[in-house]
């Protein structure tokens, strides 16, 4: 009889872990859905690109610095707001990222942006394995060699329609990400959800002396602050999500953003890409794909 009331309380732990991978699915899956509408508010603003910066900057910054608050006073004050250099240079890597990625979207496709920010974690991969020896696996330098002729196929149509510069600048937007997230793992000491508030902050002070950022319509202030709130609950439900999940599970479904970001720009701007950006987007996100779903494959199976 004991054994049998025993059984409830044995249940009860694996029943936890359940409903938390469950959750951090939920929370993961939303967060991409909220980043990928940052193509269309950009495309939907008639402000510039440093405007852009500096509202998103302005309302994802309050509200990011109100979730690390929170999340402090949950810790009993134990994780600390010091930045240092590291972390300073956290917050001033992103912001020219930030710029580098709304401009993106004014000068070319959606799809080109979310497509070619896809590979970022390839990049990654190259760009630790160059500074600092990381090892390279086989399977993602095939990935990226795949990933590789798709963009090339995008970017080369850019050629003669005026869109090369905008999918330099996505590039370039990646390429900085990619190294983001190398001085994420490297400076594991340093609070990166803060740094990226006051990565926000730095934008909008950035925007506040350099552009008019009072010069737009009431339409866009709406827009604006849309914007800054899905930045920052994109962000929150990513850092709440990832922890409750293994973490290639989440970039896994972290890479959905690509396939909702193109399904958006047709829905609400009637983006529709030329062929080679087809051709090119389907080549890397297969890779991506492939690759995410391979390290998730691997990952269930050692847990098992």
């Amino acid at each position: 009889m004991t054994d049998a009331l025993d059984i409830p309380e044995k249940l009860a732990p694996a029943a936890d872990a359940a409903a938390e991978r469950t959750l951090g699915i939920i929370l993961v899956s939303a967060s991409a859905i909220a980043f990928a509408l940052t193509g269309v508010l950009t495309k939907s603003i008639h402000a510039d690109p440093l405007t852009i910066t500096c509202w998103r900057g302005f309302f994802g910054s309050i509200l990011i610095t109100l979730y690390v608050l929170w999340r402090r006073r949950r810790s009993g004050g134990r994780e600390s707001l010091r930045l240092g250099w590291r972390g300073w240079l956290l917050a001033v890597e992103g912001a020219a990222a930030s710029i580098a990625f709304i401009s993106a979207f004014k000068f070319t496709y959606v799809a080109n942006v979310a497509v070619i920010y896809a590979t970022s974690p390839f990049i990654a991969a190259l760009l630790a394995f160059l500074l600092v020896r990381e090892k390279f696996r086989l399977q993602t330098m095939l990935a990226a060699a795949v990933s590789l002729c798709g963009v090339a196929i995008m970017v080369g149509a850019g050629l003669g329609n005026g869109h090369l510069f905008g999918d330099a600048l996505a590039l370039l937007m990646t390429a900085g990400s990619a190294l983001y997230m190398i001085m994420v793992r490297a400076f594991r000491d340093s609070p990166v959800v803060w740094a990226g508030a006051v990565s926000a902050f730095l934008l909008f002070v950035l925007g506040w002396f350099v552009t008019d950022p009072l010069a737009v319509s009431a339409r866009d202030v709406a827009l604006l602050a849309t914007f800054g709130c899905s930045f920052a609950l994109a962000s929150i439900l990513w850092t709440e999500g990832s922890r409750l999940i293994p973490s290639a599970e989440a970039g896994l479904l972290g890479s959905a953003e690509v396939p909702f970001a193109i399904l958006f720009a047709l829905l609400f701007l009637g983006e529709i890409p030329p062929m080679a950006s087809i051709i090119g987007g389907a080549i890397v996100l297969c890779a991506v794909f492939a690759h995410a779903g391979r390290d998730w494959l691997k990952a269930k199976s050692a847990r098992s």
